[in-house]
């Protein structure tokens, strides 16, 4: 048995916390590692204690939700307000991280961010961070245990037998495939 590496683990982490996330405009997760152990994680979310985007919708200002605290951030102040120090750790993102975070990270002393997806890259950030000698390496959860595009894939489906049940002339055939696709897509317990 192949066990699964370090970084995939950890990007396996990040990719659970992203589903905690109640922005609805974008899941992320993001989880701290130092010395090869998780001192802390984050996702996308309202302030503790308020409404959420899940609940009342985005809060946007100028192309933004002003209501999220991003995951990096929530991240950092979750080692912050237990008093965990983050010099020299590591950040693996879902995503690549916006300006914002970068400078965060940056000021945090993390050394390297491990992201899976680009994201609007920003090229300043970009730039504070090779300024700032601060890595950047692209790891791609591949660990099929995980199922990064389930939403997508759900989507799809639902499309799919929607178009089937307005063109098709047998209503058995829909109702067995639209079984078997509730079946793929509910967890069971």
């Amino acid at each position: 048995m192949e066990r699964i590496s370090w970084d995939q683990y950890f990007m396996a982490q990040s990719h659970l916390l992203a589903l905690r996330s109640t922005c609805t405009r974008l899941m992320v997760g993001a989880t701290i590692v130092r010395d090869k152990r998780i001192i802390a994680g984050g996702y996308n979310g309202s302030v503790s204690g308020s409404v959420h985007c899940i609940d009342d919708g985005c809060y946007v200002i100028d192309g933004h939700c002003v209501r999220t605290v991003h995951a990096e951030a929530n991240a950092l102040l979750q080692c912050a307000k237990f008093g965990v120090p983050t010099d020299n750790a590591d950040i693996y993102v879902t995503h690549y991280p916006c300006l914002q975070c970068c400078k965060q990270i940056i000021q945090s002393g993390i050394k390297t961010v491990y992201y899976a997806e680009d994201y609007r890259n920003h090229e300043y950030a970009i730039q504070l961070f090779n300024e700032a000698g601060v890595t950047t390496k692209k790891v791609e959860l591949d660990y099929l245990a995980v199922d990064t595009k389930y939403q997508e894939k759900n989507k799809f489906v639902k499309t799919l037998i929607d178009e089937l049940e307005h063109t098709s002339n047998d209503y058995h055939t829909v109702e067995k495939l639209k079984n078997e696709a509730e079946k793929l897509f509910t967890s069971s317990k």
